[in-house]
Protein backbone atom coordinates (compact mmCIF):
# COMPACT_ATOMS: atom_id res chain seq x y z
CA UNK A 1 0.00 0.00 0.00
CA UNK A 2 1.39 3.37 -1.00
CA UNK A 3 1.29 5.76 1.94
CA UNK A 4 2.04 9.45 2.11
CA UNK A 5 4.56 10.75 4.64
CA UNK A 6 3.24 14.07 5.98
CA UNK A 7 5.95 16.59 6.85
CA UNK A 8 5.50 17.02 10.63
CA UNK A 9 6.01 20.06 12.84
CA UNK A 10 9.78 20.68 12.85
CA UNK A 11 9.90 23.69 15.13
CA UNK A 12 7.63 26.20 16.80
CA UNK A 13 6.19 28.62 14.27
CA UNK A 14 7.84 26.91 11.26
CA UNK A 15 5.45 26.39 8.33
CA UNK A 16 7.86 25.55 5.52
CA UNK A 17 11.41 24.42 4.81
CA UNK A 18 13.84 24.01 1.93
CA UNK A 19 14.84 20.57 0.65
CA UNK A 20 18.62 20.58 1.07
CA UNK A 21 19.36 16.99 0.04
CA UNK A 22 17.44 13.82 -0.68
CA UNK A 23 19.27 10.90 0.94
CA UNK A 24 17.19 8.29 -0.95
CA UNK A 25 15.80 7.84 -4.47
CA UNK A 26 12.54 6.49 -5.88
CA UNK A 27 12.70 2.70 -5.72
CA UNK A 28 15.03 2.58 -2.72
CA UNK A 29 14.17 0.23 0.11
CA UNK A 30 14.36 2.01 3.47
CA UNK A 31 14.12 1.04 7.12
CA UNK A 32 12.28 2.70 9.98
CA UNK A 33 14.27 5.67 11.35
CA UNK A 34 16.53 5.76 8.26
CA UNK A 35 17.25 9.38 7.23
CA UNK A 36 15.27 10.32 4.10
CA UNK A 37 16.25 13.94 3.53
CA UNK A 38 17.83 17.04 5.03
CA UNK A 39 15.67 20.15 5.20
CA UNK A 40 16.60 23.70 6.17
CA UNK A 41 14.32 25.94 8.23
CA UNK A 42 15.04 29.51 9.21
CA UNK A 43 16.44 28.13 12.47
CA UNK A 44 18.29 24.89 11.81
CA UNK A 45 19.14 21.99 9.52
CA UNK A 46 16.77 19.09 10.29
CA UNK A 47 16.98 15.47 9.18
CA UNK A 48 13.68 13.73 8.39
CA UNK A 49 13.58 9.97 9.15
CA UNK A 50 11.29 7.23 7.81
CA UNK A 51 8.59 6.05 10.20
CA UNK A 52 8.09 2.64 8.55
CA UNK A 53 10.00 0.02 6.60
CA UNK A 54 9.18 0.11 2.90
CA UNK A 55 10.03 1.25 -0.62
CA UNK A 56 10.09 4.89 -1.77
CA UNK A 57 7.54 5.41 -4.58
CA UNK A 58 7.56 9.19 -5.01
CA UNK A 59 9.45 12.30 -3.89
CA UNK A 60 7.11 15.28 -4.01
CA UNK A 61 9.80 17.99 -4.18
CA UNK A 62 13.06 18.60 -6.00
CA UNK A 63 16.24 19.58 -4.23
CA UNK A 64 16.06 23.32 -3.46
CA UNK A 65 12.26 23.49 -3.49
CA UNK A 66 10.15 24.63 -0.54
CA UNK A 67 8.14 21.98 1.30
CA UNK A 68 5.11 22.81 3.42
CA UNK A 69 4.61 21.53 6.96
CA UNK A 70 1.59 19.19 7.33
CA UNK A 71 1.64 18.37 3.59
CA UNK A 72 2.93 15.20 1.84
CA UNK A 73 6.74 15.08 1.55
CA UNK A 74 7.18 11.67 -0.08
CA UNK A 75 5.25 8.44 -0.65
CA UNK A 76 6.29 4.87 0.06
CA UNK A 77 4.96 1.32 -0.10
CA UNK A 78 4.84 0.27 3.53
CA UNK A 79 6.22 -3.20 4.15
CA UNK A 80 3.65 -5.72 5.33
CA UNK A 81 0.68 -3.38 4.91
CA UNK A 82 -2.39 -4.84 3.26
CA UNK A 83 -4.20 -2.70 0.66
CA UNK A 84 -7.05 -0.87 2.36
CA UNK A 85 -9.33 1.97 1.50
CA UNK A 86 -8.35 5.12 3.34
CA UNK A 87 -9.96 8.49 3.42
CA UNK A 88 -6.86 10.02 1.85
CA UNK A 89 -8.10 8.61 -1.45
CA UNK A 90 -10.96 11.08 -1.30
CA UNK A 91 -8.93 14.16 -0.54
CA UNK A 92 -9.22 15.52 -4.06
CA UNK A 93 -12.70 14.13 -4.77
CA UNK A 94 -15.11 17.05 -5.07
CA UNK A 95 -18.81 16.56 -4.48
CA UNK A 96 -21.70 18.50 -6.00
CA UNK A 97 -21.41 21.27 -3.42
CA UNK A 98 -17.85 22.09 -4.45
CA UNK A 99 -16.38 20.82 -1.15
CA UNK A 100 -14.00 17.89 -0.68
CA UNK A 101 -12.94 15.50 2.03
CA UNK A 102 -9.54 15.56 3.65
CA UNK A 103 -7.94 13.52 6.40
CA UNK A 104 -6.17 15.21 9.28
CA UNK A 105 -2.91 13.31 9.75
CA UNK A 106 -1.76 13.10 13.37
CA UNK A 107 1.61 14.91 13.33
CA UNK A 108 4.72 14.30 15.42
CA UNK A 109 3.79 15.30 18.97
CA UNK A 110 7.12 14.66 20.64
CA UNK A 111 10.48 13.10 19.99
CA UNK A 112 10.25 9.31 19.83
CA UNK A 113 6.45 9.26 20.28
CA UNK A 114 4.67 6.95 17.82
CA UNK A 115 1.25 6.66 19.41
CA UNK A 116 -1.07 8.36 21.88
CA UNK A 117 -4.31 7.74 23.71
CA UNK A 118 -7.47 9.69 22.84
CA UNK A 119 -8.38 11.35 26.14
CA UNK A 120 -11.33 13.44 24.98
CA UNK A 121 -12.94 14.43 21.68
CA UNK A 122 -13.87 18.11 21.87
CA UNK A 123 -16.00 17.91 18.71
CA UNK A 124 -18.51 15.44 17.27
CA UNK A 125 -19.19 14.18 13.77
CA UNK A 126 -21.21 16.82 11.93
CA UNK A 127 -19.81 19.74 13.93
CA UNK A 128 -18.66 22.82 12.05
CA UNK A 129 -15.23 23.87 13.27
CA UNK A 130 -12.78 26.68 12.55
CA UNK A 131 -9.04 26.81 12.02
CA UNK A 132 -7.04 26.43 15.27
CA UNK A 133 -10.11 25.19 17.17
CA UNK A 134 -9.20 22.41 19.61
CA UNK A 135 -10.43 19.07 18.24
CA UNK A 136 -9.21 16.58 20.83
CA UNK A 137 -6.91 15.99 23.78
CA UNK A 138 -4.44 13.13 23.42
CA UNK A 139 -2.13 11.60 26.02
CA UNK A 140 1.42 10.51 25.30
CA UNK A 141 3.79 8.99 27.83
CA UNK A 142 5.11 12.50 28.50
CA UNK A 143 2.27 15.01 28.36
CA UNK A 144 -1.31 15.87 27.50
CA UNK A 145 -1.39 17.44 24.03
CA UNK A 146 -4.22 19.35 22.41
CA UNK A 147 -4.73 18.82 18.68
CA UNK A 148 -6.09 21.86 16.76
CA UNK A 149 -7.84 21.95 13.39
CA UNK A 150 -5.81 23.17 10.40
CA UNK A 151 -8.78 24.46 8.39
CA UNK A 152 -12.38 25.61 8.61
CA UNK A 153 -14.81 22.82 7.79
CA UNK A 154 -17.21 20.13 8.98
CA UNK A 155 -16.14 17.04 10.90
CA UNK A 156 -17.15 14.02 8.80
CA UNK A 157 -15.60 11.14 10.70
CA UNK A 158 -13.65 10.45 13.90
CA UNK A 159 -11.35 7.48 13.31
CA UNK A 160 -10.90 6.61 16.99
CA UNK A 161 -13.07 6.39 20.09
CA UNK A 162 -12.22 7.87 23.46
CA UNK A 163 -9.62 5.67 25.14
CA UNK A 164 -8.32 4.14 21.92
CA UNK A 165 -4.70 4.41 20.75
CA UNK A 166 -4.00 6.61 17.72
CA UNK A 167 -0.88 6.23 15.58
CA UNK A 168 1.34 9.19 14.66
CA UNK A 169 1.37 9.94 10.89
CA UNK A 170 -2.00 8.18 10.46
CA UNK A 171 -5.45 9.76 9.89
CA UNK A 172 -7.00 11.06 13.12
CA UNK A 173 -10.25 12.50 11.77
CA UNK A 174 -11.80 13.53 8.47
CA UNK A 175 -13.11 16.96 7.50
CA UNK A 176 -15.19 18.34 4.65
CA UNK A 177 -13.52 21.47 3.33
CA UNK A 178 -15.12 24.14 1.18
CA UNK A 179 -14.30 24.19 -2.53
CA UNK A 180 -13.36 27.18 -4.67
CA UNK A 181 -16.57 29.15 -4.10
CA UNK A 182 -16.67 28.32 -0.39
CA UNK A 183 -20.30 29.48 -0.09
CA UNK A 184 -21.53 26.59 1.99
CA UNK A 185 -18.41 26.51 4.13
CA UNK A 186 -18.28 30.23 4.83
CA UNK A 187 -21.87 30.46 5.92
CA UNK A 188 -21.49 27.46 8.23
CA UNK A 189 -18.27 28.63 9.76
CA UNK A 190 -19.51 32.13 10.41
CA UNK A 191 -22.25 30.66 12.59
CA UNK A 192 -19.80 28.47 14.48
CA UNK A 193 -17.29 31.15 15.43
CA UNK A 194 -17.84 32.19 19.04
CA UNK A 195 -17.93 35.94 18.42
CA UNK A 196 -19.58 36.00 15.00
CA UNK A 197 -23.23 36.41 16.04
CA UNK A 198 -24.41 39.93 16.55
CA UNK A 199 -27.23 38.65 18.80
CA UNK A 200 -25.73 39.31 22.25
CA UNK A 201 -28.44 37.38 24.05
CA UNK A 202 -27.86 34.19 22.06
CA UNK A 203 -24.10 34.52 22.47
CA UNK A 204 -24.52 34.92 26.21
CA UNK A 205 -26.44 31.66 26.40
CA UNK A 206 -23.63 29.83 24.55
CA UNK A 207 -20.78 31.07 26.72
CA UNK A 208 -19.91 29.34 29.96
CA UNK A 209 -17.79 30.17 32.96
CA UNK A 210 -15.53 27.28 34.00
CA UNK A 211 -17.33 25.05 36.49
CA UNK A 212 -14.24 24.46 38.60
CA UNK A 213 -12.98 28.03 38.38
CA UNK A 214 -10.17 27.12 35.96
CA UNK A 215 -10.46 27.95 32.30
CA UNK A 216 -10.06 25.37 29.54
CA UNK A 217 -7.91 26.93 26.82
CA UNK A 218 -4.97 26.27 24.55
CA UNK A 219 -1.51 27.67 25.40
CA UNK A 220 -1.85 30.26 22.61
CA UNK A 221 -5.11 31.54 24.07
CA UNK A 222 -3.61 31.67 27.56
CA UNK A 223 -0.67 33.64 26.23
CA UNK A 224 -3.06 36.11 24.56
CA UNK A 225 -4.90 36.56 27.87
CA UNK A 226 -1.62 37.27 29.67
CA UNK A 227 -0.62 39.80 27.02
CA UNK A 228 -3.99 41.54 27.51
CA UNK A 229 -3.50 41.39 31.32
CA UNK A 230 -6.72 39.38 31.68
CA UNK A 231 -7.50 36.64 34.19
CA UNK A 232 -8.54 33.91 31.76
CA UNK A 233 -10.55 32.19 34.50
CA UNK A 234 -13.02 35.10 34.36
CA UNK A 235 -13.55 34.84 30.58
CA UNK A 236 -16.75 32.98 29.59
CA UNK A 237 -15.83 30.35 27.01
CA UNK A 238 -18.10 29.62 24.07
CA UNK A 239 -16.60 26.21 23.28
CA UNK A 240 -17.51 22.78 24.57
CA UNK A 241 -17.32 22.56 28.37
CA UNK A 242 -16.64 26.30 28.48
CA UNK A 243 -13.44 26.20 26.39
CA UNK A 244 -12.09 29.71 25.81
CA UNK A 245 -11.13 30.84 22.29
CA UNK A 246 -9.36 33.98 21.10
CA UNK A 247 -12.71 35.45 20.07
CA UNK A 248 -13.99 35.06 23.64
CA UNK A 249 -11.08 37.15 24.92
CA UNK A 250 -11.75 39.82 22.29
CA UNK A 251 -15.41 39.92 23.33
CA UNK A 252 -14.45 40.08 27.00
CA UNK A 253 -12.17 43.05 26.33
CA UNK A 254 -14.94 44.85 24.46
CA UNK A 255 -17.26 44.51 27.44
CA UNK A 256 -19.75 42.00 26.05
CA UNK A 257 -18.52 39.27 28.34
CA UNK A 258 -19.48 41.24 31.44
CA UNK A 259 -23.14 40.63 30.61
CA UNK A 260 -22.43 36.98 29.91
CA UNK A 261 -20.69 36.55 33.26
CA UNK A 262 -23.84 37.71 35.06
CA UNK A 263 -25.95 35.18 33.16
CA UNK A 264 -23.54 32.32 33.67
CA UNK A 265 -22.69 33.05 37.32
CA UNK A 266 -26.20 32.13 38.56
CA UNK A 267 -26.18 29.30 41.11
CA UNK A 268 -26.45 25.83 39.64
CA UNK A 269 -29.73 23.95 40.02
CA UNK A 270 -30.10 21.63 43.01
CA UNK A 271 -29.10 18.04 42.32
CA UNK A 272 -32.26 16.07 41.57
CA UNK A 273 -30.68 12.70 40.85
CA UNK A 274 -33.11 9.79 41.07
CA UNK A 275 -33.09 7.81 44.30
CA UNK A 276 -31.83 4.75 42.42
CA UNK A 277 -28.73 6.65 41.31
CA UNK A 278 -28.00 7.77 44.87
CA UNK A 279 -28.39 4.23 46.16
CA UNK A 280 -26.08 2.96 43.44
CA UNK A 281 -23.38 5.42 44.51
CA UNK A 282 -23.13 3.90 48.01
CA UNK A 283 -23.08 0.27 46.90
CA UNK A 284 -20.01 -1.52 48.30
CA UNK A 285 -18.05 -4.57 47.27
CA UNK A 286 -17.43 -3.70 43.63
CA UNK A 287 -14.14 -3.34 41.81
CA UNK A 288 -12.92 -1.21 38.95
CA UNK A 289 -10.04 -2.02 36.58
CA UNK A 290 -8.23 0.68 34.62
CA UNK A 291 -5.37 0.31 32.14
CA UNK A 292 -2.14 2.04 33.19
CA UNK A 293 -1.27 4.31 30.30
CA UNK A 294 0.32 7.58 29.41
CA UNK A 295 2.42 9.31 32.03
CA UNK A 296 1.41 6.88 34.79
CA UNK A 297 2.81 4.01 32.75
CA UNK A 298 5.94 6.00 31.94
CA UNK A 299 6.46 6.87 35.61
CA UNK A 300 6.02 3.24 36.67
CA UNK A 301 8.59 2.08 34.13
CA UNK A 302 11.03 4.86 35.07
CA UNK A 303 10.79 4.20 38.82
CA UNK A 304 11.30 0.46 38.44
CA UNK A 305 14.34 1.08 36.24
CA UNK A 306 15.75 3.52 38.79
CA UNK A 307 15.43 1.45 41.96
CA UNK A 308 16.43 -1.80 40.25
CA UNK A 309 19.64 -0.45 38.68
CA UNK A 310 20.78 2.37 41.02
CA UNK A 311 21.94 1.66 44.60
CA UNK A 312 20.22 4.47 46.49
CA UNK A 313 21.29 5.96 49.80
CA UNK A 314 19.57 8.77 51.69
CA UNK A 315 20.98 11.70 53.64
CA UNK A 316 18.74 14.05 55.68
CA UNK A 317 19.32 17.43 57.28
CA UNK A 318 17.44 20.53 58.38
CA UNK A 319 17.82 24.04 56.98
CA UNK A 320 16.99 27.26 58.81
CA UNK A 321 15.22 29.45 56.24
CA UNK A 322 14.31 32.34 58.55
CA UNK A 323 16.61 34.90 56.93
CA UNK A 324 15.82 33.78 53.38
CA UNK A 325 12.08 34.06 54.04
CA UNK A 326 12.60 37.62 55.28
CA UNK A 327 14.56 38.51 52.14
CA UNK A 328 11.92 37.04 49.87
CA UNK A 329 9.20 38.96 51.72
CA UNK A 330 11.04 42.21 51.00
CA UNK A 331 11.47 41.41 47.32
CA UNK A 332 8.13 39.72 46.65
CA UNK A 333 5.94 42.81 46.32
CA UNK A 334 8.54 44.68 44.28
CA UNK A 335 8.77 41.93 41.67
CA UNK A 336 5.02 41.29 41.73
CA UNK A 337 4.55 44.78 40.24
CA UNK A 338 6.65 43.59 37.30
CA UNK A 339 4.53 40.45 36.92
CA UNK A 340 7.17 38.15 38.43
CA UNK A 341 6.03 35.54 40.94
CA UNK A 342 8.88 35.13 43.43
CA UNK A 343 8.43 31.90 45.38
CA UNK A 344 11.03 30.07 47.47
CA UNK A 345 11.79 27.59 44.71
CA UNK A 346 13.99 29.95 42.60
CA UNK A 347 16.26 30.44 45.62
CA UNK A 348 16.54 26.68 46.18
CA UNK A 349 17.37 26.17 42.51
CA UNK A 350 19.92 28.96 42.23
CA UNK A 351 21.65 27.97 45.47
CA UNK A 352 21.78 24.39 44.20
CA UNK A 353 23.43 25.57 40.98
CA UNK A 354 26.04 27.56 42.93
CA UNK A 355 26.86 24.48 45.04
CA UNK A 356 27.14 22.29 41.93
CA UNK A 357 30.05 24.46 40.74
CA UNK A 358 32.05 23.13 43.69
CA UNK A 359 30.72 19.56 43.44
CA UNK A 360 30.32 18.71 39.72
CA UNK A 361 29.94 15.00 40.55
CA UNK A 362 26.29 15.58 41.52
CA UNK A 363 25.63 17.02 38.05
CA UNK A 364 26.81 13.94 36.19
CA UNK A 365 25.50 10.72 34.66
CA UNK A 366 26.97 7.23 34.37
CA UNK A 367 26.43 4.71 31.58
CA UNK A 368 24.45 1.52 32.19
CA UNK A 369 27.43 -0.68 33.06
CA UNK A 370 29.02 2.11 35.13
CA UNK A 371 32.26 2.22 33.15
CA UNK A 372 32.04 5.89 32.17
CA UNK A 373 30.87 9.08 33.85
CA UNK A 374 29.79 12.21 31.98
CA UNK A 375 29.98 15.66 33.62
CA UNK A 376 27.63 18.37 32.37
CA UNK A 377 28.56 22.03 32.16
CA UNK A 378 24.90 23.05 32.11
CA UNK A 379 22.90 22.81 35.33
CA UNK A 380 19.48 21.68 34.06
CA UNK A 381 17.62 21.48 37.35
CA UNK A 382 14.31 19.59 37.36
CA UNK A 383 11.25 20.20 39.53
CA UNK A 384 8.89 17.33 40.29
CA UNK A 385 5.34 18.65 39.81
CA UNK A 386 2.24 16.77 40.97
CA UNK A 387 0.03 17.40 37.93
CA UNK A 388 -3.55 16.22 37.45
CA UNK A 389 -2.19 13.59 35.06
CA UNK A 390 0.63 12.25 37.22
CA UNK A 391 4.20 13.14 38.09
CA UNK A 392 6.05 15.44 35.68
CA UNK A 393 9.65 16.63 36.07
CA UNK A 394 10.28 19.61 33.76
CA UNK A 395 13.71 21.19 34.09
CA UNK A 396 15.09 24.70 33.89
CA UNK A 397 17.95 24.79 31.42
CA UNK A 398 21.30 26.49 32.15
CA UNK A 399 20.63 27.62 35.72
CA UNK A 400 24.34 28.40 36.16
CA UNK A 401 24.00 31.42 33.86
CA UNK A 402 20.59 32.65 35.04
CA UNK A 403 19.65 35.15 37.72
CA UNK A 404 17.13 34.34 40.44
CA UNK A 405 14.56 36.42 38.54
CA UNK A 406 15.23 34.44 35.33
CA UNK A 407 14.80 31.22 37.27
CA UNK A 408 11.59 32.53 38.87
CA UNK A 409 10.05 33.20 35.47
CA UNK A 410 10.94 29.70 34.28
CA UNK A 411 9.56 28.16 37.48
CA UNK A 412 6.22 29.93 36.97
CA UNK A 413 5.99 28.96 33.30
CA UNK A 414 6.88 25.31 33.83
CA UNK A 415 4.73 24.87 36.94
CA UNK A 416 1.62 26.21 35.19
CA UNK A 417 2.27 24.07 32.13
CA UNK A 418 3.00 20.94 34.16
CA UNK A 419 -0.16 21.24 36.24
CA UNK A 420 -2.15 21.30 33.02
CA UNK A 421 -0.12 18.37 31.69
CA UNK A 422 1.03 20.39 28.69
CA UNK A 423 4.79 20.61 29.15
CA UNK A 424 6.75 20.57 25.90
CA UNK A 425 9.02 17.55 25.32
CA UNK A 426 12.08 19.84 25.33
CA UNK A 427 11.27 20.96 28.87
CA UNK A 428 11.16 17.33 30.02
CA UNK A 429 14.44 16.29 28.39
CA UNK A 430 18.02 16.85 29.44
CA UNK A 431 17.66 17.21 33.22
CA UNK A 432 20.84 16.76 35.28
CA UNK A 433 19.57 16.90 38.90
CA UNK A 434 16.09 17.17 40.46
CA UNK A 435 14.18 18.74 43.34
CA UNK A 436 10.96 17.20 44.71
CA UNK A 437 8.86 19.62 46.75
CA UNK A 438 6.90 17.02 48.68
CA UNK A 439 6.44 19.51 51.53
CA UNK A 440 4.00 21.51 49.40
CA UNK A 441 1.52 18.68 50.04
CA UNK A 442 2.70 17.64 53.50
CA UNK A 443 5.33 15.63 55.33
CA UNK A 444 8.82 16.38 56.58
CA UNK A 445 11.16 13.65 55.32
CA UNK A 446 11.09 11.26 52.39
CA UNK A 447 13.21 8.78 50.46
CA UNK A 448 13.05 10.23 46.93
CA UNK A 449 13.75 7.98 43.96
CA UNK A 450 16.47 9.24 41.62
CA UNK A 451 15.27 10.45 38.24
CA UNK A 452 17.43 8.09 36.18
CA UNK A 453 19.98 8.67 34.61
CA UNK A 454 20.67 11.49 37.08
CA UNK A 455 22.74 10.70 40.18
CA UNK A 456 21.05 12.80 42.88
CA UNK A 457 17.67 14.17 43.95
CA UNK A 458 16.52 16.16 46.97
CA UNK A 459 13.07 16.19 48.59
CA UNK A 460 11.98 19.35 50.39
CA UNK A 461 9.83 18.86 53.49
CA UNK A 462 7.16 21.24 54.74
CA UNK A 463 8.20 24.48 56.41
CA UNK A 464 7.76 24.42 60.20
CA UNK A 465 8.21 27.09 62.87
CA UNK A 466 10.14 25.28 65.60
CA UNK A 467 11.94 26.30 68.82
CA UNK A 468 15.72 26.54 68.51
CA UNK A 469 18.49 28.00 70.66
CA UNK A 470 20.13 31.23 69.50
CA UNK A 471 23.80 32.14 70.07
CA UNK A 472 22.97 33.37 73.59
CA UNK A 473 21.17 30.20 74.63
CA UNK A 474 17.70 31.72 74.32
CA UNK A 475 14.84 29.72 72.80
CA UNK A 476 13.55 31.41 69.63
CA UNK A 477 11.15 30.49 66.85
CA UNK A 478 12.90 29.63 63.58
CA UNK A 479 11.57 28.59 60.12
CA UNK A 480 12.91 25.05 59.67
CA UNK A 481 12.70 22.78 56.63
CA UNK A 482 13.80 19.13 56.55
CA UNK A 483 15.53 18.02 53.35
CA UNK A 484 16.20 14.45 52.20
CA UNK A 485 18.82 13.57 49.58
CA UNK A 486 19.05 10.36 47.60
CA UNK A 487 22.33 9.65 45.84
CA UNK A 488 23.65 7.08 43.42
CA UNK A 489 26.10 5.17 45.65
CA UNK A 490 28.07 3.95 42.63
CA UNK A 491 29.54 7.43 42.13
CA UNK A 492 28.57 9.48 45.23
CA UNK A 493 29.52 8.57 48.78
CA UNK A 494 28.06 9.84 52.06
CA UNK A 495 30.85 12.33 52.69
CA UNK A 496 30.42 13.93 49.27
CA UNK A 497 26.66 14.39 49.60
CA UNK A 498 27.08 15.74 53.15
CA UNK A 499 29.66 18.35 52.11
CA UNK A 500 27.61 19.29 49.05
CA UNK A 501 24.49 19.69 51.19
CA UNK A 502 26.41 21.80 53.72
CA UNK A 503 27.41 24.27 50.99
CA UNK A 504 23.88 24.42 49.59
CA UNK A 505 22.55 24.87 53.13
CA UNK A 506 25.05 27.70 53.80
CA UNK A 507 23.80 29.62 50.77
CA UNK A 508 20.17 29.23 51.86
CA UNK A 509 20.76 30.08 55.52
CA UNK A 510 22.93 33.09 54.66
CA UNK A 511 21.43 34.82 51.59
CA UNK A 512 24.26 37.39 51.56
CA UNK A 513 26.74 34.58 50.99
CA UNK A 514 24.61 33.32 48.11
CA UNK A 515 24.50 36.76 46.51
CA UNK A 516 28.27 37.13 46.80
CA UNK A 517 28.79 33.75 45.10
CA UNK A 518 26.85 34.84 42.03
CA UNK A 519 28.80 36.06 39.03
Amino acid sequence: MSKEFILPDIGEGIVECEIVEWLVSVGDEVKEDQPICDVMTDKALVQIPAVHDGVITQLHYEKGEIAKVHEPLFAMDVAGAAPVEVANDTQASPDTSGSHLEDFILPDIGEGIVECEIVEWLVSEGDTIVEDQAVCDVMTDKALVQIPAKYDGVVEKLYYKKGEIAQVHSPLFQMRLAGGNGNVQNSSVSESKPAAKADTQNTAVKAQLPKNGKAIASPAVRRLAREQDIDINLVPGSGKNGRVYKEDIARFVSGEANQQAVVEAKPAATNTAPVSEVAQAVTSGGTRVEPIRGMKAAMAKQMVASVSTIPHFTFSDEIDLTDLIALRKELKEQYAKEGIKLTMMPFFIKALSLAIKEFPIVNSQVNDDCTEITYFDDHNIGMAVDSKLGLLVPNIKGCQSKSIVDVAQDVTRLTEAAREGRVSPDDLKGGTISISNIGAIGGTTATPIINKPEVAIVALGKLQHLPRFDSHGNVVSRAIMQVSWSGDHRVIDGGTIARFNNLWKAYLENPAKMMMAMR
